[in-house]
Order: C-alpha cells, then sequence, then structure tokens
C-alpha cells in the first residue's frame, strides 16, 4: 500500500492528485491490474473528472457548496462541518482504476481529484495496487 500525504488550502476544494497515482504505479512496478485510490476521511472523497479546464472543478465546487449550504440550520452535528460530511458521502470515499501497460487508465480530459469539503487540512489518500 502507498500513502500519499495532500496539503489543501481552502475549505472546498479539489486537488489533481493523477501525477501522484501515475508516479506510485510506476512505482511499483505492476504492468496490469487495479489501482484502488481510498481516502479514510469522513469530510473528503476521491472523484474522477475533468483536468483540462479548470472552471470545471470550480463550477463543481459552487454548484455543490449551494445545493449543500454549510449553515443550514436543520444540522444537528455540533462540529460545524456536517455540510462536508454530505458531500463527501454524495461522492464516495474511492476510485478503482485499472492499469495497463504499467499505466492507470484514464480518458484523455479525465484526472484523478482528492475532494476536500473542511479543509484547509492535510489529508491522507491510500493507493492498493492489485495485480490482474
Amino acid at each position: 500500500m502507498v500513502r500519499l500525504s495532500v496539503r489543501t488550502s481552502r475549505r472546498c476544494e479539489f486537488v489533481d492528485i493523477t501525477g501522484e497515482v501515475r508516479k506510485a504505479v510506476l512505482e511499483s512496478g505492476m504492468s496490469d491490474g487495479i489501482v484502488v485510490i481510498y481516502c479514510p476521511h469522513t469530510t473528503a472523497g476521491i472523484t474522477i473528472n475533468e483536468n483540462a479546464d479548470p472552471s470545471v472543478m470550480r463550477d463543481i465546487t459552487t454548484k455543490t457548496s449551494k445545493l449543500i449550504d454549510r449553515n443550514d440550520p436543520d444540522y444537528r452535528h455540533a462540529e460545524g462541518n456536517s455540510d462536508g460530511h454530505i458531500k463527501s458521502s454524495l461522492f464516495g470515499a474511492s476510485e478503482t482504476v485499472i492499469i495497463e501497460g504499467g499505466r492507470p487508465v484514464l480518458g484523455t480530459w479525465q484526472g484523478i481529484y482528492l475532494a476536500e469539503f473542511d479543509g484547509p487540512r492535510t489529508r491522507s489518500v491510500l493507493l492498493k495496487m492489485i495485480p490482474g
């Protein structure tokens, strides 16, 4: 297992970790299989989306923050981060990516992101390569 450390700088942001995942897969020496990318935090997640145009991730951040309001008076969780827990549940804690020829298989415009919903923080991302 490989552990990445990702530092976030804002309450809600998406950090592109595609390069770090590619490097870890390459260093593993695995030719074919899968890599599971897992975030062991309840107010962050992992997602795959476009990495060519940064406005896509800004749009996702803006829209999810409007849909899931940080200051909703119905929240009962006392820590003030209920919105982060909800967003994390919607995005999910992991992604599985095929490895072929020693590289993660991603679409032309796809990137792998740590989705931060309660930052800034330092987050762990765990990678498990499984031969196949």
